[in-house]
């Protein structure tokens, strides 16, 4: 019988893969989004469904992973997750019709929740309250790998294979997983909470999370940043493509520099934390963003349509979100150290709901170019700083 886990580099690099499952299934297909369209007849708003409704399926699905880790364990339910994204996965590889495929992102994403969010409740285990930021923003520059080469790789799978060979290529990283956490994971939850899964005990614990004002700060800054950083995810395939002509290889590129960005945040986040402190960096990061956000509407409503005018100010809105998010979850979880899973999943849920909302949005004011993904940018990187000092700085 595996005994509990123990604070280790191989523990981190595991969790890692674990919680960049969720960012590669949607970065890696991102390339072949065009050539789903021509496929299934559909247009650009049809084709983003796959995205915002497995951000959907994301949402909805930590708020039961996180009560039920609390309950049986992190070791099971982190095992379901992964059998049902496996199964998820061979709904989308052959898939028929664009309304199957989005049914079968559903179900996986149902599944890849459960890495996140029980990641983030074994570190919370782990690493205590006062680690945690650091070796979740360490976490961070690892998973900001997948973002990075997914595109870019699933440009070259798309051209060479067919968009199937994404899936088939996520369904392997997902059985790889499995088969790791049975044979090499313990169960970190030594607090188990009987009741974590009632519904009355459940709408309990969220309404205790939502009504401190800390949590709540710390919860919008986090959701707007990511929901800045999603809605150059969700567009940028169409937009770089309709408006610049790139192939799928080169987007990957363009997409992989970007991202670049997030890298450089949090390994910033992961050497300073202990010298400055989170809050700081999480601010900091929310002003970066804002300016950044701000500066790529002014360029696209000035007309001013180049590659650079989206890029550049992408990459410091992408780095700014990987100062904010490692520090916004280790701040926010560290006061609940008995239902870290159900805090975790609050932040999860909310966070991704926000982002499908944004992304939806987008997709649907593709039609008249880039100014609706500026917009949405610049709109959710302002929110985030006003979100901390509405919440956070007057709370104190």
């Amino acid at each position: 019988m595996l005994g509990t886990p123990r604070p280790s580099a191989g523990l981190a690099l595991l969790l890692t893969t674990l919680v960049a499952l969720g960012p590669l299934s949607t970065d890696l297909y991102l390339p072949a989004l065009p050539t789903l369209a021509r496929v299934f007849a559909s247009d650009a708003a049809g084709v983003q469904l796959t995205l915002s409704v497995f951000l959907a399926g994301f949402a909805c699905g930590q708020i039961f992973y996180g009560p039920l880790s609390d309950r049986c364990g992190r070791r099971p339910a982190l095992l379901g997750g992964l059998a049902l994204y496996c199964l998820g996965s061979l709904g989308c590889i052959f898939a028929p019709d664009i309304a199957t495929l989005i049914g079968a992102r559903f179900v996986q994403a149902l599944g890849a929740c459960a890495g996140p969010v029980i990641g983030r409740a074994i570190v919370r285990d782990i690493w205590g309250g006062s680690e945690s930021a650091r070796v979740i923003a360490y976490m961070g520059s690892a998973m900001a790998i997948a973002p990075l080469v997914g595109p870019t790789l699933g440009g070259f799978l798309t051209v060479l294979c067919g968009w199937q060979s994404n899936f088939v290529l996520l369904l392997l990283i997902a059985g790889g997983q499995l088969l790791m956490v049975a044979r090499t994971l313990g169960e970190s939850n030594l607090r188990r909470d009987p009741a974590a899964t009632s519904p009355r005990q459940m709408f309990a614990n969220f309404a205790k999370l939502l009504a401190n004002r800390a949590y709540l700060g710390y919860l919008l800054t986090f959701s707007f940043s990511y929901s800045a950083l999603f809605a150059f995810i969700s567009a940028s395939s169409f937009v770089l493509a309709e408006r610049h002509g790139l192939t799928p290889q080169v987007y990957g590129i363009c997409f992989g520099s970007v991202i670049a960005g997030y890298l450089l945040g949090s390994l910033t986040s992961g050497r300073l934390v202990r010298r400055l402190g989170s809050d700081h960096l999480l601010l900091s990061g929310a002003w970066i963003g804002a300016f950044a956000g701000l500066v790529m509407a002014l360029l696209e409503f000035a007309g001013v349509h180049t590659l650079a005018a989206i890029l550049v100010p992408m990459f410091f809105c992408t780095m700014a979100t990987g100062l904010v998010m490692p520090n916004a979850i280790a701040r926010a979880l560290a006061p609940y150290p008995d239902m870290a899973g159900s805090a975790s999943a609050l932040m999860g849920f909310v966070q991704m709901t926000v982002a499908a909302l944004v992304g939806i949005a987008v997709g649907h004011g593709l039609s008249g170019g880039g100014a609706a993904l500026a917009t949405a940018v610049a709109i959710c990187t302002l929110l985030a700083p006003v979100s901390w000092y509405l919440l956070l700085r007057r709370g104190r």
